[in-house]
């Protein structure tokens, strides 16, 4: 989610809300652009930033395999927030004896996470990136070019949306992966915008590649391997998500082998219960959108996970029952997810907020393997909101 996906930049969620009655203000209190109804998206340059929005994010996780099926989870997330004045405000940043840069008159701040997990191993490895807008850090406007030094996501060719995604986690591990849509972009919620909670500012508009092949090579310390596998990716616009009565939530991306996908989260309030905006939205073989509320699905917590570091309990395995809309009004299914290493906590060390986000496996109720996931699990590490 949103990725990732941190309270900062907000969460990686969509909800359902009746169109016809939703009509927020134009702009937030500060002054930026509030998603609206019936937008009208236009690519390639929706692809890449909007700064007019406080929020945005570019969100890839995936699953790899090597020749030998050895087997590979990672994420890689840019984020970008403006602060007060916009993107393009009035501060200008002391850079010291030289004075005032030109290249950082802004209050925009890019952070960047990378994580890879090598499964046969356990070890997970991540590493965070924080820079203010300039040389080392953007996203172009009028297309999808994203870099955090020399992290980058980046559209190689607009008709076909395939991307190109270079990470590295410090010289514990670098990839360059090819990324190619195998179905159409997505826009989840209602009419274009999807709703996080009750206030009218509380939303996004939420686009998503739900299942990408992806190619290319991975490196961990002196190995090389050439790999192949599928990918996921979000990018979210905003301004505004989280109610103040929310104090975290948990969301999860399931791909599955008959070739269907599936967004779920579960927002959680303050006192404990699940906010009604939580929805699951199931995507079909071509690419249709299914979206239901929280009443119409179950998320269970069946087992939990100490980190060492941290000392954080994680509920990382997860049971979600729903509808199944390929099965008939009256069908059921109900999907676990089991991670592939228990520990897979970014410990934010930049950010100032620790989250579980792993790869994980899909089970049936009869504990067949039948699909991949990505799972994220945040505000279990104290109060949301970092040092930013």
């Amino acid at each position: 989610m949103v990725a990732a996906v941190l309270l900062w930049l907000a969460c990686g969620v969509c909800g359902v809300t009746n169109a016809a009655e939703f009509r927020p203000p134009l702009t937030t209190a500060e002054g930026f652009a509030v998603p609206q109804p019936g937008r009208r998206f236009e690519f390639p340059r929706d692809h890449g930033a909007h700064p007019e929005f406080k929020l945005e994010w570019w969100y890839v996780t995936g699953h790899l395999f090597a020749a030998d099926e050895r087997r590979f989870g990672f994420q890689a997330t840019f984020f970008r927030r403006a602060g007060p004045g916009g993107s393009a405000g009035t501060n200008t940043v002391d850079t010291g004896p030289g004075g005032n840069s030109p290249w950082f008159r802004s209050d925009e701040v890019h952070l960047a996470h990378i994580a890879v997990l090598d499964v046969r191993t356990g070890k997970f490895v991540f590493q965070e990136r924080l820079n203010r807008r300039g040389w080392d850090a953007d996203v172009t406007t009028n297309g999808l070019h994203a870099w955090n030094g020399n992290w980058s996501l980046r559209m190689t060719n607009a008709a076909s949306g395939a991307m190109e995604l270079i990470g590295s986690v410090r010289a514990e591990a670098a990839f360059r992966l090819a990324l190619t849509p195998e179905k159409p972009l997505v826009v989840f919620g209602e009419n274009g915008v999807s709703r996080k909670g009750a206030s009218p500012t509380a939303a996004s508009h939420y686009l998503t590649f739900t299942r990408l092949k992806t190619v290319g090579t991975l490196r961990l310390g002196a190995e090389t391997f050439a790999v192949h596998g599928r990918s996921w990716m979000d990018h979210e616009i905003s301004s505004s998500q989280l109610d103040p009565g929310q104090a975290g939530w948990d969301w999860a991306c399931l791909q599955l082998h008959d070739g269907r996908d599936l967004m779920a989260y579960r927002m959680r309030r303050k006192d404990g219960g699940p906010d009604p905006f939580s929805t699951l939205a199931w995507v079909d073989v071509g690419g249709r959108v299914t979206q239901v509320g929280a009443a119409q699905f179950s998320w269970q917590t069946v087992g939990t996970a100490r980190h060492p570091r941290s000392g954080v309990s994680y509920p990382n395995r997860v049971k979600l029952t729903a509808s199944d809309p390929a099965g008939g009004p009256d069908a059921v299914v109900e999907l676990q997810l089991e991670p592939l290493a228990p520990h897979q906590e970014l410990d934010g060390g930049l950010s100032g907020i620790p989250y579980w986000e792993g790869a994980c496996r899909v089970l049936d109720a009869q504990r067949r393997e039948i699909g991949a996931a990505f799972l994220e699990l945040t505000g279990y590490a104290g109060a949301l909101g970092g040092r930013f």
